[in-house]
């Protein structure tokens, strides 16, 4: 299971902090067939969307519960579905990366990312799987966010991509989808190996 993390409704649509729901969005066009779409699950409180790739389930899933709540939704997933948590593959902005870097890792600190802290406190662990996304700045002074300055960094993921952030975005969502795939077809350390950023 990929859970895509972001905030529901076109207010939030395509700001930084639903990067999560770009790529879930991104993977269903790149790997599922034109039978497969998005269908609304009140019961499990997400769009959900599944298809078979190479002989294993894929389900994609985006949250409606809004970032902040993001567990509850994923333990009602888990739940129904009887996964266990290394089976899931959570897929979210991070603002202590790079724009245009990725981190895949197992287990770990929420490092502040309220939708990853509230998935680890419904299923009650730190061990799935997390495609961390870079939407962090460089060392650019003028616009540096820093997690010492909540308010910035709040407004900050909350807003678009500037104009100059707009293909490294574009890039970081294909090369995540392909990260996915790499890890459905070839196991997920080899995706580790193929698009860590060193």
């Amino acid at each position: 299971m990929v859970i895509g993390l972001g905030n529901p409704g076109e207010k939030y649509e395509n700001t930084r902090h639903n990067l999560g729901f770009l790529v879930v969005d991104r993977v269903l066009k790149d790997l599922g067939n034109s039978n497969v779409a998005w269908e609304k699950s009140s019961k499990l409180k997400s769009n959900i969307a599944t298809f078979t790739l190479h002989d294993e389930k894929i389900l994609l899933a985006k949250p409606q519960t809004y970032m902040n709540n993001s567990g509850m939704a994923a333990r009602l997933l888990m739940d129904f579905y009887k996964l266990e948590s290394d089976d899931v593959w959570i897929v979210y902005d991070e603002l202590d990366l790079p724009l245009g870097s990725i981190k895949i890792r197992f287990g770990g600190a929420a490092a502040g990312h309220h939708g990853v802290e509230s998935i680890m406190e419904a299923i009650d662990t730190d061990k799935f799987w997390r495609f961390r996304l870079g939407i962090g700045e460089s060392h650019d002074k003028e616009h540096a966010v820093g997690r010492q300055n909540f308010r910035d960094a709040k407004e900050f993921v909350l807003d678009t991509f500037r104009s100059g952030e707009a293909g490294k975005a574009r890039e970081l969502i294909k090369h995540a989808s392909d990260a996915i795939q790499m890890a459905v077809e070839k196991g997920i350390e080899k995706a580790m190996n193929r698009f860590n950023t060193k």
